[in-house]
């Protein structure tokens, strides 16, 4: 199966059965099918906030991109990692989660990647008639709640739409 997979797929065979070399024997097929997103050093709290706000690109994952067409705008999105344990159990330290920046209209109950005046944040977002709150998935974290002029302090830098979790 393993030869026939490789000529259907124009994939490398040596890769295939032992992972040498490259995937693709023609690296455009590669760039036909997936697209590289940036992982930014930046990292999202979960908790008080993260002054750790550098947009430096530190590596890329790989994403098909009929998946990520389908999940929004693909050129607007970028991975961050997470710090803290405010959105546990739904999302945990060290995960890292995809967030389409092009997605900032605010949907009740989504998470979203919030600045909050230096820091950056990651929160359930709630708009009510006359303020914005922020909410954490762990119970002894209070929620933030944000009206008048400090809405407009508050930025929505995207919706999170993908976490990736590695298991210990």
């Amino acid at each position: 199966w393993a030869p026939k997979l490789s000529r259907q797929y124009n994939i490398n065979p040596d890769w295939l059965e032992r992972g040498i070399g490259q995937e693709f024997l023609d690296q455009n097929i590669f760039d036909e099918i997936f697209l590289q997103i940036p992982k930014i050093k930046a990292r999202l709290s979960a908790g008080c906030g993260s002054f750790e706000t550098e947009s430096e690109v530190k590596e890329f994952y790989s994403f098909r991109r009929d998946w990520l067409s389908r999940k929004g705008k693909a050129k607007d999105m970028v991975l961050m990692d997470i710090i803290g344990n405010s959105m546990e159990p739904e999302l945990k330290e060290r995960d890292t989660v995809l967030i389409d920046q092009s997605q900032r209209a605010i949907l009740a109950g989504a998470i979203y990647a919030v600045g909050i005046a230096d820091t950056i944040v990651v929160k359930r977002l709630e708009r009510r008639p006359t303020e914005l709150v922020l909410l954490s998935e762990n119970s002894r974290y209070p929620m933030m709640t944000f009206g008048g002029e400090e809405m407009n302090s508050i930025r929505i830098i995207g919706k999170v739409i993908w976490i990736c979790r590695e298991l210990n």
